[in-house]
């Protein structure tokens, strides 16, 4: 891919290694998306919506979250039942996707009973965005 077809990602992981690789592929290496955004919890990662997705549709809103499960502060499941609380048009032109190495079988059920894309397991790989992108943002 040549030409970004996403205007930002919200990275939302505690590890900044992986925060970095992840960049990396979707910046410099597949040129997915012409901004990345990293939050270290879900709180940090609220914030940023709050302030990036004013209006609703605004270009600053990120079209894809990819969220990680375990984090201090704010996990990944307290973020979604937090986001999923938010008026449906600040969250409609936004894609969740679940990317982290496990997740405990009881917060997998809790999660799978919210709107989410799904789950990717960690590492974050050029064939996982490519499917990623080809199911949910092809008409772009």
């Amino acid at each position: 891919m040549t030409t970004p077809i996403l205007n930002g990602v919200l990275l939302v992981d505690d590890d900044t290694t992986t925060n970095f690789l992840n960049k990396l592929l979707l910046l410099t290496t597949m040129r997915v998306t012409k901004e990345v955004l990293v939050a270290e919890n879900g709180a940090e990662a609220l914030r940023i919506l709050q302030e990036r997705c004013t209006p609703p549709d605004g270009p600053g809103c990120p079209e894809l979250i990819l969220l990680d499960m375990n984090m201090p502060i704010m996990n990944g499941l307290a973020f979604l039942e937090a986001y999923f609380t938010l008026p449906p048009e600040r969250r409609q032109h936004t894609v969740v996707a679940m990317l982290t190495t496990s997740l405990n079988p009881l917060d997998q059920v809790r999660v799978e009973q919210l709107p989410i894309t799904g789950f990717l397991n960690k590492p974050l790989t050029r064939e996982k965005v490519t499917t990623l992108l080809a199911e949910h943002f092809a008409a772009k």
